[in-house]
């Protein structure tokens, strides 16, 4: 699969002047739940109505959704309001029923990402259809089971074509409920500029105090839209309550983000910025020699220790580090989870140095 123009066409079909708002509740509840949503969205930034009808939930006994008699609501939807529907789909079956009640756009979720069967199975009850379809990342951050179950899909006929980011898991605590791992996307923006890239800040954060910051930055990365999840009574929600939010508060940040422009004309803008890029760019080659010179300090120790039959991994010596380390970061602005992962990732390349030393004949 190569990048080409045409990836776009169906997004740049709505001629919208702000990024695509898909938005809706985490599951359809009830049918009165469902249209008093959205009819409060239907005169804002909001394109296309989401609700979950089937859930894949973690653990048994959770609620999985009210099943088919919930698209006949997103008919009813379509029906009263200038909105489009969505929903998740998860086998042939949902997408069956999906299209027989002529939902608009199909997303497939991340528990379904990771199965290259169950993409291959969607892809095939999908062959050849016009709606659009939206791949949600993996759980986990593998860049090539995302742009597979995406391949999958194109190399069935399916053109019209969409990412959804929406985190990933991670066994650390940290604010997020998955973490962003921004370059992921970027890296994916990287090899297909053209695809359209919705950022999803509800299943990201979690909670909904970080929903706008989320968007924000989103779209200061050139995403294409957004998909939040809305509820008229989050608090009483039946799945995810904690990261929905109403539909007033939703109209708000859409008022309140700012889209900014990927490239603006003027002489002066364009010396600042190239400067300032070469500043990061003479920081950056600083940093990768500072960890040449740190790893070649490591291969010493760890020809020290095999002298002197020593592990390789000293547990006092690693959380003395991460200590003083996650103090001076936080003096700098930086936080500790950004520093956490930064010096595990160094600690774990010193180890494999070390290692290569301590094997070696």
């Amino acid at each position: 699969m190569k990048n080409n123009k045409n990836m776009r066409e169906w997004l740049n079909n709505f001629n919208l002047s702000h990024p695509l708002v898909i938005a809706g509740p985490c599951s359809a509840e009830t049918e009165a739940q469902v249209m008093k949503i959205a009819h409060e969205l239907n005169e804002s930034d909001v394109t296309i109505f989401r609700a979950g009808i089937w859930k894949p939930r973690t653990r048994p006994g959770m609620f999985e959704g009210v099943g088919a008699i919930g698209l006949k609501w997103l008919q009813k939807v379509k029906s009263e309001t200038n909105l489009l529907t969505a929903t998740e789909v998860a086998n042939a079956n949902h997408v069956k029923l999906a299209l027989d009640h002529d939902v608009d756009l199909l997303w497939i979720g991340a528990r379904s990402t990771v199965s290259p069967f169950i993409i291959q199975e969607i892809a095939e009850a999908l062959d050849g259809t016009d709606k659009v379809v939206l791949v949600k990342n993996p759980v986990n951050p593998d860049l090539s089971l995302w742009l597979g179950g995406l391949e999958r899909l194109y190399n069935s006929n399916i053109k019209n074509l969409g990412l959804i980011h929406r985190g990933f898991s991670t066994y650390e605590k940290t604010k997020y409920r998955n973490i962003p791992e921004w370059q992921i996307p970027i890296e994916v923006q990287n090899r297909f500029p053209d695809i359209p890239m919705i950022c999803d800040p509800s299943h990201i954060s979690g909670r909904r105090d970080l929903i706008f910051d989320l968007s924000q930055t989103a779209l200061d990365l050139n995403f294409d839209g957004l998909m939040i999840e809305t509820h008229i009574n989050p608090d009483e929600a039946w799945s995810d309550a904690k990261q929905q939010i109403t539909p007033k508060i939703l109209i708000k940040i859409m008022k309140d983000l700012k889209v900014r422009n990927e490239l603006v004309e003027g002489e002066k803008y364009k010396n600042e910025l190239h400067s300032l890029r070469t500043q990061i760019d003479i920081i950056d080659h600083s940093i990768l020699d500072s960890l040449g010179k740190r790893m070649k300090i490591s291969e010493d120790i760890g020809g020290l220790k095999k002298t002197k039959n020593v592990a390789v991994l000293q547990n006092k010596r690693w959380n003395e580090i991460l200590s003083k380390m996650i103090d001076k970061g936080n003096n700098k602005g930086l936080t500790k989870e950004f520093i956490s992962r930064i010096y595990k990732a160094i600690h774990q390349e010193s180890i494999i140095h070390q290692q290569k030393i301590i094997n070696s004949k």
